[in-house]
């Protein structure tokens, strides 16, 4: 361990300082929460918030106390690592808990309803029964969405709104629905799984009455006046289209001097928009009652939450590395297969770039409670990225009223491939827009954004 390193750092999700073990309870709740949710490093012998290094007394007998009381009040059994540090005069215990297959542990004096922990931000938290739930599904290695729905049948799913979601991309056939777990088979009956009901189900509020989005434009930075509202409870694949819809409708334009004229852009590059909405849709915890996912609009940003914490395993430091783990399996198979996502991680490295390359502050992820929030910010900390090629496609569609890839390929010396993938950026950057039938369209033409 790089004791300097980590002294630097705050306390959060994977770090604790204790300056003794004279209250042992708390030590034992944050071994647990580590265990549960992401892993983390105790150590002993700093000071809470400061950082000061007081070092331990009789720290032999310390490693010996602190090994005990994880074997003795911790179910199931846990094996970290302790490790004893000189530092200066002084010496520190560290406590390296890894991340655990036999989630959930629990503190065995209160049992397993009220001594399970998990990690949120630099706190402790109990678990509720569905968070307890969602820990015994991890470690199954089974997904909520996938679980089957006994008390109904396969009509429970909407076989046209399914076909229709489908229609651009291929035929859908109701075995097809047994490929994609959105029906499975349950003591010898087809029966709908969390997933089919959450994407196609007939009555799928009744059943899950938070799957929607509810969106909110305020004026300024904080919610003292809203503007505006929407809450899309549409099935939830056309809620994000709606969703984005409405953030476009209020995003704030920013103006760029070409050379020759103005040339209106987003403030917010929609690229990052959609998989902001995306993402939450994609990883909410379905399992979890008491709000839908939301969005939020105000002059100097756009914050996007859903329920549930990170999968279990993962920290926000993880998110930019592009290391994902999918909550929500049915539902990925139906996002990959509609082309909503590519590979899963590769979301939020696109976001971070679509907003690098806009000039602005890169996005922000918060765990808020029981919540999973991204900001996005309209900030600009940097000059917008355009490259020599990108300025000529610009100044093309300035002075044509719609042009097709193999045209602007001819004028800029480019293949149609290269040009494609050139368009598609700008698209993603909200610099210009398309119109055709979809991305595969051989029609489809480009125009400025502000056309």
């Amino acid at each position: 361990m790089d004791l300097i390193e980590t002294l630097r750092r705050p306390e959060g999700k994977t770090l604790e300082f204790k300056r003794d073990l004279s209250s042992p309870d708390g030590f034992k709740r944050t071994v647990v929460a580590f265990a549960n949710t992401a892993g983390g490093t105790v150590l002993i012998g700093v000071e809470d918030k400061t950082g000061y290094v007081r070092g331990v007394k009789d720290p032999l007998t310390l490693e010996e106390r602190v090994a005990n009381l994880i074997s003795d009040s911790i179910s199931p059994r846990l094996l970290p690592d302790i490790e004893l540090i000189n530092y200066r005069e002084s010496q520190i215990l560290a406590v390296q808990i890894y991340p655990s297959a036999a989630r959930p542990h629990f503190l065995r004096s209160a049992g397993l309803d009220a001594g399970t922990y998990v990690r949120v931000g630099s706190t402790n938290r109990r678990a509720d029964p569905e968070l307890i739930a969602e820990l015994q599904r991890f470690a199954r290695g089974e997904s909520f969405d996938e679980q089957p729905m006994s008390h109904l049948d396969s009509e429970a799913i909407d076989f046209r709104v399914a076909s229709e979601s489908f229609s651009s991309h291929r035929k859908l056939r109701r075995r097809d629905l047994e490929t994609l777990r959105l029906v499975t088979s349950h003591q010898g009956h087809k029966v709908p799984t969390v997933g089919g009901v959450l994407l196609f189900g007939r009555d799928r509020l009744t059943h899950f009455p938070d799957a929607w989005i509810q969106a909110g434009r305020f004026r300024g930075s904080d919610k003292a006046t809203m503007i505006d509202r929407a809450e899309f409870k549409m099935p939830l694949i056309q809620a994000i289209e709606a969703a984005v819809e409405f953030v476009e409708k209020h995003v704030l334009r920013g103006a760029e001097i070409g050379r020759l004229r103005r040339r209106d852009r987003w403030s917010l590059p929609p690229a990052a928009v959609r998989e902001a909405i995306i993402n939450a849709v994609a990883h909410a915890d379905y399992s979890q009652q008491g709000a839908p996912i939301r969005l939020v609009i105000f002059d100097d940003r756009l914050e996007v939450e859903n329920p549930g914490l990170l999968p279990f395993g993962l920290t926000i430091d993880d998110l930019p590395l592009g290391i994902s783990k999918l909550r929500n399996r049915a539902i990925g198979r139906v996002f990959h297969e509609l082309e909503l996502v590519e590979q899963w991680g590769s979301g939020v490295q696109r976001m971070i770039a679509a907003c690098r390359d806009s000039g602005l502050a890169p996005p922000v992820w918060e765990e808020i409670g029981n919540r999973l929030r991204v900001t996005l910010s309209t900030e600009q900390v940097g000059p917008v990225a355009i490259d020599s090629t990108d300025r000529a496609i610009l100044d093309l569609l300035d002075s044509a009223n719609g042009l097709g890839t193999s045209e602007i390929a001819d004028e800029i010396n480019l293949s149609s491939r290269a040009t494609r993938t050139r368009l598609a950026k700008l698209v993603a950057r909200g610099l210009i827009r398309e119109i055709g039938t979809g991305p595969k369209d051989p029609k489809r033409r480009y125009y400025k954004a502000n056309s």
